[in-house]
């Protein structure tokens, strides 16, 4: 998949004067131990980059767990952390490539097409026995400048509108049970987005913990119109983001992001919700 690159394929290119490497590991109730697991150990070079500092907005009556980051706000820590617009970004996590799966949507979002997963993660890289270091990159700031694309991006009153129009497939990207309202560990109320189909995020991933290539994610989606205009969500706009990746490799190409995603639908009482499998 041309967005994620192997742990080799980084190895021989950590170095290189126009890449940057972005730490995103993050653990969800503790909101700490991403940076804490950086400071430890990270790829010699890695920024951090925090998915509740820099990589969301601060949390609203609306907008979800993970609000999108004001623009500015976000321009200035991509900036601080060297990225520019010729700058190659790969950004890697331990948690699936979730975490860093949102790092390239923002990206890609302002306009950074440059931008790239780390196949695996930091646990494998360690496993295999590649360089670690707990000293901290001397940063220089770079200028990035924005070229926001709002159409990879829609809003609560869109989704509301178009969810049941032809042409458009809502998918949900949690996991089965939190789908179907079984179970809801995080958000106030369980259950789903009336008239969405469930694909969890995770289920791009083979057993081994390696990225399914683009034949394989087309697999996974092979039942979805190739003309369809796609909406994908999750709880909070983050796990999401690595099913839009694989939708994208499948060859969709009109995949769109609702970034408040079910903690957003949930946080206006007017808006309906379904169970059970549709």
């Amino acid at each position: 998949m041309k967005s994620i690159v192997s742990l080799k394929w980084l190895l021989a290119r950590m170095y290189e004067a126009d890449l940057v490497i972005a730490d995103c590991r993050f653990q969800l109730g503790k909101p700490d131990a991403g940076r804490e697991a950086y400071e430890e150990s990270h790829i010699p070079g890695a920024v951090y980059l925090d998915l509740e500092k820099d990589l969301s907005a601060p949390v609203g009556e609306h907008g979800g767990r993970h609000p999108l980051p004001d623009i500015e706000a976000l321009v200035k820590s991509l900036s601080k952390a060297g990225i520019g617009p010729d700058t190659r970004v790969v950004a890697y996590d331990d948690q699936g490539g979730a975490m860093a799966s949102r790092l390239w949507w923002l990206l890609k979002y302002l306009g950074h097409d440059n931008a790239y997963v780390l196949d695996e993660g930091f646990s494998a890289w360690k496993r295999e026995g590649f360089p670690i270091s707990s000293e901290q990159k001397v940063l220089i700031p770079a200028p990035f400048v924005a070229e926001v694309r709002p159409d990879l991006v829609v809003g609560m009153e869109e989704v509301r509108r178009k969810k049941s129009e032809p042409g458009v497939v809502l998918i949900d990207s949690r996991e089965a049970p939190r789908y179907r309202g079984e179970v809801e560990p995080i958000d106030k109320a369980a259950g789903h987005i009336p008239g969405a189909i469930n694909r969890f995020w995770a289920e791009g991933r083979r057993a081994d913990g390696t990225w399914k290539n683009a034949d394989e994610q087309a697999e996974r989606f092979a039942d979805l119109p190739r003309d369809a205009e796609i909406i994908v969500y999750c709880g909070s706009g983050v796990t999401a983001t690595p099913n839009v990746l694989a939708l994208e490799a499948a060859g969709f190409e009109n995949v769109k992001l609702y970034a408040g995603s079910w903690s957003d639908w949930i946080s206006y009482s007017g808006n309906a919700i379904a169970f059970g499998d549709e």
